[in-house]
């Protein structure tokens, strides 16, 4: 059977993380989420898979290749061009227009196939829902799940009639405006007649123009809400909270990596600690080849990368850091992301410590760092305020 993954998308609302990771390639505990949705397709019977790529297409092509150490077969669809140094240069032509692309490449769609969005963890029956796709005679269906109605304003809503048959969309309507609770999970199941309504050569969306124009012409367009676990990664407090739900168990379907050294506490490879001086209250993850000096505190939920370097005095809380970052003596590192060059909270907001010449106090765990006496970290941790305390 065949799918498609969307994964040509900037990722614009989880930068920093996509400014050199595209969304798809976002560790959760050191697998990237696409892998996940591999996973799932091929336990559904989904092994031929089309994705899409334009932003960092490398970084993902080099990663999972043609599919066969994950069970599939995998093949890419380019979104963009060569810029004169030669290097590739996205061009993303929508998330219906990469569909119609591949279409027109050579007809690949010839029966019923499922296209996912890229950047959610799922545990999704597929095989449930094509069968109540097939069953209704439907040209599309969306999967969708119900939330909170406090919750609706950050979803694009789904409003349907009582066999299911979809009316309309609410995009994030108000709590008092919606009409529905039923969200749309970027999940959907497509007969290959929907290409009739797709054009060829230009930007198409899937949310935004197909699917009103299939509700315009009153086509089988269905939605099938159904209880499953459904995380998405769209923002940076959506990767912070789905790392702790990992980490806390709450989302089954991920296991937390390494071996656990202590109850709640799960380590990779030499891991250099003395247990016997340093301070770690589970749930935490610590990736190999990680140093943590003596007198470190560590209170979980949190993350810590491969080959990172928590130095003496430092204290992570609540807080997750990717790899190869090192964090200087006696700082204070609560509600936090590290990545790199930049320390954002859990609301997203980001500093950049590079930038504010402040980049020996979370830096490259492999550089040589100057030394700073006690008030000039006191001053730096003032300085940096909400950002890094």
């Amino acid at each position: 059977m065949k799918a498609m993954i969307l994964a040509a998308g900037k990722g614009t609302r989880v930068r920093p993380i996509t400014y050199t990771i595209p969304k798809p390639m976002i560790p959760i505990l050191q697998k990237p989420v696409m892998e996940f949705l591999l996973e799932l397709l091929r336990q559904h019977g989904f092994d031929q898979i089309m994705v899409n790529v334009s932003h960092l297409a490398e970084e993902i092509e080099n990663y999972f290749r043609d599919g066969q150490r994950f069970g599939v077969q995998i093949a890419y669809s380019f979104e963009g061009k060569i810029d004169d140094e030669g290097k590739l240069e996205g061009e993303a032509i929508g998330s219906a227009g990469g569909m119609r692309r591949i279409q027109d490449f050579s007809p690949f769609f010839d029966d019923t196939f499922v296209v996912l969005c890229g950047d959610a963890l799922i545990d999704l029956d597929l095989t449930a829902a094509v069968k109540w796709h097939r069953a209704r005679g439907a040209i599309a269906t969306i999967i969708t799940k119900s939330v909170p109605k406090e919750e609706v304003s950050s979803y694009g809503v789904v409003v349907t009639d009582e066999d299911g048959r979809v009316k309309a969309f609410q995009e994030k309507p108000s709590t008092e405006e919606a009409l529905s609770t039923n969200i749309n999970t970027g999940i959907y199941i497509f007969e290959p007649e929907v290409f009739d309504y797709i054009p060829s050569g230009i930007e198409y969306d899937i949310g935004s123009q197909l699917f009103p124009k299939l509700v315009e012409i009153k086509a089988p367009f269905y939605a099938i809400p159904m209880d499953f676990e459904w995380v998405d990664i769209g923002k940076v407090p959506d990767y912070w909270r789905a790392i702790r739900g990992v980490l806390l168990g709450e989302i089954k379907n991920v296991q937390i990596p390494g071996h656990e050294v202590a109850p709640g506490i799960y380590t990779g490879l030499n891991v250099a600690v003395n247990w016997d001086k340093v301070d770690i209250t589970g749930p935490v993850y610590i990736g190999g080849m990680t140093r943590i000096e003596d007198g470190a505190k560590i209170v979980g939920p949190s993350m810590i990368g491969p080959n990172c370097w928590i130095c003496s005095g430092a204290t992570v809380d609540n807080s997750v850091i990717f790899e190869w970052s090192r964090l200087g003596p006696g700082v204070r590192l609560v509600d936090k992301l590290v990545f790199g060059r930049y320390c954002v909270d859990k609301t997203g907001a980001a500093i950049d410590v590079q930038a504010a010449a402040l980049d020996w106090l979370i830096t490259d765990a492999r550089q040589t760092v100057p030394s700073h006496t006690p008030v000039e970290r006191q001053a730096i941790e003032e300085l940096l305020g909400t950002n890094a305390n």
